[in-house]
């Protein structure tokens, strides 16, 4: 009696899941292998595990898996390789247009005694100074305007504080003197030691 069909659904347990992968993963290049030799066939196989590793099996008659992937291109039509290629290389050279403007920005912020400035050149460079020192300046009025700010919430805050307590000492005297016949004779006591 055969095993019952099982539903293809994702292992939930990470143990059962990992030790079904590397069964699973032996079987498909047993059965790559099995392919190649009884078919002869030329057989490449990419399998990259959850944790990204990369697993492959490239049949001993293909030399390269560059010689393979160029034969797919070949049959295909498509190009993986020089995708690729092209993609890196027009990358590089915009990185490297990038640095030779900024090479060249950092040379003509600094002034060389050794070098001849023509005047436009030097009418340039000082416009580009004045273009820098006002964005500092900006940047230094935003930051003083916000501490100022900042100042001057915490100096209203503490004068709030303050009326509140004058308002506390007063509720406190009124109520001291709303009290009456213990203050009187407290006045004249003062009164008779000289305190007020």
């Amino acid at each position: 009696m055969g095993r019952g069909r099982s539903e293809i659904k994702r292992i939930e347990n990470p143990t059962q899941r990992q030790s079904t992968f590397y069964k699973r993963r032996d079987g498909l290049f047993k059965k790559a292998r099995e392919l190649a030799v009884l078919c002869d066939a030329d057989l490449l196989l990419l399998l990259f595990s959850a944790s990204g590793k990369l697993y492959h099996y490239l049949t001993p008659t293909v030399p390269s898996v560059k010689d393979f992937v160029e034969r797919y291109e070949v049959a295909t039509h498509t190009k993986v390789w020089s995708d690729i290629r092209q993609e890196r290389r027009a990358e590089l050279e915009k990185v490297g247009k990038m640095c030779d403007i900024l090479e060249k920005e950092l040379r003509f912020m600094t002034v060389d005694d050794r070098e001849q400035y023509t005047v436009p050149s030097l009418a340039a460079l000082e416009q580009s100074l004045e273009a820098a020192m006002h964005k500092v300046r900006f940047e230094k009025d935003r930051k003083i305007g916000g501490e100022m700010s900042y100042l001057e919430n915490m100096i209203r805050g503490k004068q709030a504080e303050r009326y509140g307590l004058c308002d506390k000492l007063a509720h406190a005297r009124s109520l001291k003197e709303v009290e009456g016949g213990s203050t009187s004779l407290n006045n004249g006591l003062d009164l008779k030691l000289g305190f007020n």
